[in-house]
Parts: C-alpha cells; sequence; structure tokens
C-alpha cells in the first residue's frame, strides 16, 4: 500500500508539475515505444517474422538486423518488412496520442532517440520534433559519397508487396543515385551516419528552444531512456535540472527511475509502466 500511495503522489505531483510548467522537454528512448507495444520478440515477432526466425534461427527483430545475409535480396527483405512493421504501421497501444494530448496545447518539445516517426504519427508537429538517432523512413548512401537522406515508404512498401521465399526482387535493390553504391538505413551505428539538413534544422531549433527557457519553470519529461545513450537526454535533463531551481525532473522509467541526489528535491521518479501513469494524468 506506501508504494501504491507513494506513486499516486507523485502521479499528483507531476500533473501539476504540467499543469504550471512555462514549457516542457520531452525526452523519450526506446521504453516509451515498448509502452505502446512495439516490442521486438514474443508475440509480435511471431506474427511478422516466424518464416525468418524458422529459416535462420534467430528469435528476435534486433538479431535479425544483424544476421548476416548471403544476399542483398534476402537483406531486404528483412529490413524493408522490418522497417514497414516498425515504422509504416501504427502502435499497437495509443501512448503517444495520450501523451500528445497532455502536452499539445503546452509549449513544448521533444528530443528522441527512437527511429520510429511515432510522434509525427500521433499528432505532434515536425518543427518541435528533434531525432537525434535517425529514422526508419530514410536511406542513405553507405559510403556515403554525399550528405543527404532519402524517404523510402514507396519503395519499402514495394519490397514488401514483391518479397517471395524470404528474397526481394533484385531490381529493388537500393542504390545510391549518386555514386550507385548500396543504400543504407539513415540510423547512427558508425561514423557514416548521415546528419543532413533536416538533422541540422532540428538540431538547431532544440538548442534554441532548450536555451529560452533554461532559466524558467520547466518540466523535463524523461521517458523510457535507458544507459544505451543517456549523454543525449538523461544527463543534460539532470544538468539542466540542477542548474536551474525553478525547473522540475520526471522519469518514468519501469525498473531504472532514479536521479542523483543534487536534484532529489526538484524530481519526480516514477517506476512504472508509462502508459499506465500517462492514462492517470
Amino acid at each position: 500500500m506506501k508504494f501504491t500511495q507513494d506513486i499516486s503522489a507523485q502521479i499528483s505531483r507531476l500533473k501539476a508539475s504540467l499543469m504550471n510548467a512555462d514549457a516542457v522537454i520531452v525526452g523519450a528512448g526506446a521504453g516509451l515505444s515498448t509502452a505502446a507495444g512495439f516490442t521486438y520478440s514474443g508475440e509480435r515477432f511471431e506474427k511478422y517474422f516466424s518464416d525468418f526466425g524458422e529459416k535462420y534461427g534467430f528469435r528476435d527483430m534486433y538479431s535479425g538486423g544483424f544476421y548476416p545475409y548471403r544476399t542483398p535480396e534476402e537483406h531486404w527483405a528483412y529490413w524493408s518488412r522490418y522497417i514497414f512493421v516498425n515504422r509504416y504501421m501504427d502502435p499497437p497501444k495509443p501512448v503517444y496520442k495520450t501523451l500528445f494530448d497532455l502536452v499539445k496545447d503546452k509549449n513544448y518539445f521533444v528530443i528522441t532517440t527512437n527511429v520510429d516517426h511515432c510522434f509525427q504519427k500521433a499528432g505532434f508537429y515536425k518543427a518541435r520534433l528533434f531525432y537525434t538517432q535517425g529514422d526508419y523512413g530514410l536511406f542513405q548512401c553507405s559510403e556515403p559519397c554525399h550528405n543527404k537522406t532519402y524517404d523510402n515508404e514507396e519503395l519499402v512498401r514495394h519490397m514488401v508487396i514483391e518479397q517471395k521465399d524470404m528474397r526481394i526482387p533484385t531490381e529493388l535493390i537500393p542504390r545510391c543515385p549518386v555514386c550507385g553504391k548500396p543504400m543504407t538505413m539513415n540510423l547512427r551505428a558508425d561514423d557514416k551516419f548521415v546528419q543532413d539538413e533536416g538533422w541540422d534544422d532540428a538540431c538547431g531549433r532544440y538548442g534554441r528552444f532548450v536555451n529560452a527557457y533554461k532559466n524558467d519553470n520547466v518540466l523535463y519529461l524523461e521517458l523510457g531512456v535507458g544507459y544505451n545513450t543517456p549523454a543525449i537526454i538523461k544527463y543534460p535533463f539532470w544538468r539542466l535540472t540542477a542548474e536551474n531551481k525553478r525547473a522540475t525532473y520526471a522519469c518514468i522509467n519501469y525498473g531504472e527511475a532514479f536521479c542523483p541526489e543534487q536534484i532529489e528535491e526538484q524530481a519526480i521518479c516514477l517506476n512504472a509502466d508509462i502508459s499506465e501513469v500517462l492514462s492517470k494524468i
């Protein structure tokens, strides 16, 4: 009962902070999409990738992404289906829509390491989003020979429709329109990640927003951010909160909700399911 009461009190604090904030900066990690039902193993894997799992021996979507397929036709058969399922399909649960309804009338900005585009699909304004790690919906040259990305929806959908026996037709293999070398996903995996003009613009808008409100009543709302890339969202949120006594840091993360002692009085840490907390707010 004590745990339940504590959670209830923290949710009430978070609701009040959200209502009273001059600005809300949302930092979102993989845990938010997991709460929305974008899981990469179990029932969802079996539903969409049981044929790949049976043939190649892996049991989750992440492993399938790193599998050394013998041919590009097999590689793109897997990846086109992966992109379609995790980028162009809606998440099973309306967590992103719930979040949007909570912040849509506030002065908000979103920084995220997620690459599944769920924010825009839920109604978030594109100019208030900063996707730091790329987008499943974009291709880039694998070299890369130039600093540009390409929308892939039409080609991905074509690959999904045309694939047979876990292979796509050879003519659908994406190649760079400049140098002719293979294309790849615009995902930050190494030093070949393309930060195009759109990325730079979003980075600039985010930086200006943070600076504009850094001394105001700001709610730094961290959702499902783990320790794969803490320097992008978690550590900056802690620092910005410590530097501004009017700020509030809120973390909702099942199993990993905590903060440094220096901002304990300004923090709301909820070791709970994101979907449940947002719906209660």
